[in-house]
């Protein structure tokens, strides 16, 4: 085992397998059959997946699934979404139905600026410092033209880069901080290569400083404070009136106190949050983004002021009721997965090939659709009575129920409360008699 791991990276596909089955499970066969249930018949194409990433072994599958009749700025829309969550489909399809009839979804971007740093040390007067940035500005865009070149005949590019003291923070601590425009690449690589290349010049030219200066790193940053968008829907409040909600004036009330809660309380607004990004992170899946990113940067921003609040916001005038947020979401339609990934070109097709501010813009209706639905849930018949409805087929299946038994569940538990607990009860009995 211990030569085998070693070596493991070098290892063929088959043999990673097989030193993986025969050190680490009770029943090797049974552990290799589940993994290449999971391949796919085309080689081709697991050859692609296989690819992707590094000691590829099988495939991990999650759901695609379809929330429908988003109206966006005045466009239909049907949104792919990559989750294994029981109802966040759902809620988002019934959010975005209820809002169709209602004006829709609005959207508008705020900014689409992306950022990247060198972090340096440099121990000499901060004034010969700048004189000196200065004087690098032309060679940093010059010896960079060969990078730009392409991003450029797109309209993008390099838009700034400043010098930033950050003595204040870490003694001899300063940054290169540069501005991007990525054009409808999410950018990272574009970016990191260039930020090496300001780091090249820099520590070429390091000699001309009477101080010692030593890059540390140079590296995008996924707090993209400029790259903002906004999703809101609104309506009169007599307009909230709906199947369970009998009394829109009250439901808007309690509305905005638990989105008012989730910005006064940080235990609240985590979960609040998290009910946002699940349908965040659902489309950015599916389109081939990078959700860790999408993640780190929301988190950030919701506690941009120094205490974590809620991404989303509801204001009430006498008659008129609206919700909406405002995010960072640093997103592209080229690049990366975009061209690689089946499904992912499936789903940009599916929405009609957008470009990253249009997809920005989705991206955020649909995390508010999905605030929405929770929030409605919440405030009126409780999360769990649809959540546990949608996660009794996962019951099911776990206990391996069959056609009779599912029908016999689905009647018992017609309009009552669903546990996984009670379903087990249930089915237990059946099989007794």
């Amino acid at each position: 085992m211990t030569d085998s791991a070693a070596s493991f990276s070098k290892l063929s596909k088959l043999e990673k397998i097989d030193f993986i089955a025969s050190s680490f499970f009770k029943e090797p066969t049974l552990a290799k059959n589940v993994l290449q249930k999971y391949w796919n018949a085309d080689e081709k194409l697991q050859q692609l997946h296989d690819d992707f990433i590094e000691n590829t072994i099988s495939n991990f599958y999650l759901p695609l699934g379809v929330a429908p009749h988003f109206s966006i700025n005045g466009n239909e829309y049907f949104v792919p979404m990559v989750i294994e969550e029981s109802s966040v489909v759902a809620a988002a399809a019934k959010a975005a139905k209820f809002w169709k009839t209602r004006g829709g979804f609005s959207t508008r971007i705020i900014g689409q600026e992306k950022i990247g740093q060198v972090h340096f040390a440099y121990n000499g007067a901060s004034n010969e410092l700048h004189d000196w940035f200065a004087n690098c500005q032309s060679l940093f865009r010059e010896e960079t033209a060969f990078i730009t070149k392409n991003m450029k005949k797109r309209g993008g590019g390099i838009l700034a880069i400043e010098l930033r003291n950050a003595t204040d923070k870490l003694p001899n601590y300063y940054q290169l901080h540069a501005t991007f425009d990525t054009k409808d690449s999410m950018g990272a690589n574009f970016i990191n290569s260039c930020l090496e290349q300001f780091a090249a010049v820099m520590r070429r030219e390091a000699d001309k400083l009477n101080g010692q200066l030593d890059v540390i790193m140079s590296i995008l940053s996924n707090y993209v404070t400029n790259c903002v968008v906004e999703a809101k829907v609104s309506c009169s409040i007599a307009d909230l009136k709906d199947k369970g909600i009998d009394d829109p004036e009250l439901f808007a009330k309690r509305f905005k106190m638990a989105v008012d809660i989730a910005r006064a309380e940080p235990y609240r607004a985590v979960t609040h949050n998290k009910g946002i990004m699940n349908g965040i992170d659902a489309v950015v899946l599916a389109t081939g983004n990078d959700f860790r990113a999408i993640e780190a940067a929301a988190h950030a921003y919701a506690s941009r002021d120094g205490q974590y609040r809620s991404l989303s916001f509801c204001e009430l005038t006498d008659t008129r009721f609206t919700f909406g947020l405002q995010m960072p979401l640093a997103l592209g339609t080229v690049g990366g997965l975009t061209s690689l990934h089946p499904l992912v070109k499936f789903s940009l097709e599916l929405l009609k090939n957008p470009s990253a501010a249009q997809l920005m813009e989705i991206v955020a209706a649909t995390g508010l659709a999905q605030n929405f639905a929770a929030l409605r849930s919440l405030t009126t018949t409780g999360i769990q009575a649809g959540h546990m409805k949608m996660h009794l087929n996962n019951i099911l299946n776990q206990l391996e129920a069959n056609s009779e038994e599912r029908k016999a569940v689905q009647a018992e538990f017609n309009g009552k409360a669903v546990s996984h607990a009670g379903v087990h009860e249930f089915i237990d009995k059946l099989r007794q008699s």
